[in-house]
């Protein structure tokens, strides 16, 4: 996958440690860097720092916006450690793991299952959750870091109808892998999604049902950024994706599953990235009075008009 056509990006949500959180995964994972940093003035949350990385070569995007919102398993982070791709794998799994492991808590140790040689998830110390696993070099090759969504409590059950929402929704889409649960998995019931995966917009993405008893489900600390080039897109996907109005500001919505999404201009990017302080500060200013984003206001804040 190159960098450039990557129109969906994950947008992680810190108290006060996003640089840091930053700075701790690019030291981590191979092909990895902080791009560009950018604090913006006088938001609900006071002073925010926004921090855009690349993670083994995918783009991430890190805000500290206050303690509004706590990380947990309900979207993870699956890691593909390839041995066709990446000539020690299986050592670099081990590395990894050690260093996410610092200060973190397992949740399924690493070691071997029966769908992987070696497998582990595990919380970090910053509350992310990652999923890292031995890839198996046969199937059809997947970029190396995958968001995963987790359908659980009352939503579990609901992953095969969120993805087939998701492929309606996006037009660049199509269905991946697809395993279901076998008779005798309970609490799972047969049938439901043990795993699959999707491309939205050449971005990956797996999702899978859990029906045990988690005491957790989607909240805004892992939102999606959707770059739109046109005004058009933005409405497009507003009016699908959009189904919790009372979550609706600044450009973020909660669709019918729960999940938290950004739908911004493309050009939004280069305007936090490459603008004055003063710039950023209109641009900030216009975006805090809108729920769905304008991108001509935008582009006037920009412009000082």
């Amino acid at each position: 996958m190159t960098k450039k056509n990557q129109n969906i990006v994950p947008h992680l949500w810190y108290d006060k440690e996003a640089k840091e959180a930053a700075a701790f995964y690019a030291s981590i994972f191979p092909d990895s860097r902080i791009t560009n940093e950018t604090t913006v003035h006088d938001t609900p949350s006071g002073d925010a720092e926004l921090v855009s990385l690349e993670l083994w070569g995918q783009k991430f995007m890190a805000i500290n916006a206050g303690p509004f919102f706590k990380f947990n398993p309900s979207v993870s982070f699956f890691v593909n450690f390839d041995p066709s791709r990446e000539k020690h794998a299986s050592e670099k799994i081990n590395e990894v793991w050690n260093k996410l492991s610092e200060g973190g808590t397992v949740l399924m140790p690493l070691g071997k299952y029966p769908f992987s040689e070696k497998y582990g998830w595990i919380q970090d110390k910053y509350g992310l959750s990652w999923q890292l696993i031995l890839t198996n070099p046969e199937g059809e090759e997947r970029p190396t870091i995958i968001p995963s969504l987790l359908f659980v409590g009352d939503q579990c059950g609901k992953a095969e109808e969120a993805i087939h929402f998701y492929l309606s929704v996006f037009k660049n889409a199509k269905q991946g892998l697809l395993a279901r649960y076998p008779q005798g998995m309970e609490p799972d019931k047969e049938g439901n999604i043990m795993f699959s995966d999707f491309m939205l917009e050449n971005y990956w993405i797996t999702a899978m049902d859990s029906a045990m008893d988690h005491q957790f489900s989607f909240n805004e600390a892992i939102s999606f950024m959707v770059y739109c080039d046109t005004q058009e897109e933005i409405d497009d996907y507003w009016e699908k994706l959009s189904a919790v109005p009372e979550a609706e500001q600044c450009g973020w919505l909660k669709d019918k599953f729960g999940v938290s999404w950004q739908i911004v201009p493309s050009e939004m990017e280069e305007m936090m990235t490459s603008g004055t302080p003063e710039q950023i500060a209109h641009v900030n200013q216009a975006t805090l009075t809108m729920k769905k984003l304008d991108l001509a206001e935008l582009q006037k804040a920009y412009e000082g008009i």
